[in-house]
């Protein structure tokens, strides 16, 4: 049997909803165990029509068999707030519960359902994400977003930071711990070694250091590095035309948020999916925000959160066995 954590996220927004959906995508012979206000998930299932069957536990410890579990804290006095403190602090608790449970190995693996950075840090939540949070509980100090798709496959140098600051970050050492960790987890994860595209980061990635000198000077030598190690990796490539060459990649390797971002959601919106690499348990969560304006009113597309449940629930057979 494998136990799958899924946090409720940011309860105005739409990972209620999205909870109630993907549902009917459940395996019967896993356990579910969901980590959200129980008010607030009857609410989504009447707004869809749609019944999940929740069976109510006070700890993990209590899911003995395959089915769908409910861990409820009661800690808003509404069944649907709206963005608010109320919301922030729900979405914080339900994450914090379930990364107790995925660090002491109560639950195999975790989906999480995007929380509102806004109002998670106005009730003392001081991570820049979700991700920055999940390593620093679980005592990592290496870690990497990498955006998962069919079609493509993105990994960050850097996340959530300043341009200013994340051009900083473009140093071999950062770059060689980076690659280090991809190619580790993707052996650990998916059981084989991938290509690697490394995107530099000036125009025509560089023109040999006529335009900026990073491509020289950091990105060029641990690329070499890396080769006459074995490993299959190409770069510096061109950062404009470097996603028209899907077919020769597993993954790019890109150096800032949005020279990764703009592309992958371009080609893979309606299906990308967070995964983090570095931590001790698998753990995925659908490309894309709260989604206020469309929240509770039954429009969210489910497709990004499916994705993230399979692909969740491929990496914890991979890492149990089969």
């Amino acid at each position: 049997m494998k136990r799958i954590g899924i946090t409720i996220g940011d309860p105005a927004g739409v990972g209620p909803e999205l909870i109630v959906k993907i549902s009917k995508h459940f395996k019967g012979d896993n356990a579910y165990l969901i980590y959200g206000e129980g008010k607030t998930l009857r609410e989504a299932e009447s707004l869809l029509g749609e019944r999940i069957g929740l069976k109510p536990v006070s700890s993990a410890d209590e899911v003995k068999g395959p089915g769908v579990y409910l861990l409820d804290l009661e800690i808003s006095n509404v069944s649907v707030p709206k963005p608010s403190l109320t919301s922030g602090k729900v979405a914080v608790a339900y994450l914090a519960r379930a990364t107790v449970d995925a660090v002491t190995g109560k639950i195999d693996g975790l989906l999480t359902m995007p929380i509102s950075k806004l109002w998670a840090k106005r009730v003392g939540f001081s991570y820049e994400g979700q991700t920055e949070y999940l390593a620093s509980a679980s005592s990592v100090r290496e870690y990497a977003m990498m955006m998962w798709s069919e079609k493509v496959k993105v990994l960050l140098l850097s996340t959530h930071l300043p341009l200013s600051e994340a051009l900083k970050e473009v140093r071999r050492e950062n770059l060689r711990s980076k690659l280090e960790l991809l190619f580790k987890e993707f052996r650990r994860l998916f059981k084989r070694q991938p290509s690697v595209g490394v995107l530099g980061i000036n125009p025509h990635a560089g023109e040999l250091g006529e335009i900026g000198r990073e491509e020289v000077e950091e990105i060029l030598p641990v690329v070499e590095e890396f080769k006459e190690r074995g490993y299959k990796v190409d770069g510096p490539l061109p950062p404009d035309s470097a996603f028209l060459k899907r077919d020769l990649y597993d993954v790019f390797f890109c150096m800032y948020h949005d020279q990764g971002l703009i592309p992958f959601k371009l080609l893979a919106f309606k299906e990308g999916v967070n995964l983090t690499l570095g931590l001790p348990f698998p753990r995925t969560s659908p490309d894309h925000g709260t989604a206020y304006d469309i929240a509770w009113k039954g429009m969210a597309d489910p497709g990004p959160s499916v994705k993230a449940l399979e692909l969740l629930e491929k990496l914890v057979e991979n890492l149990k066995g089969g």
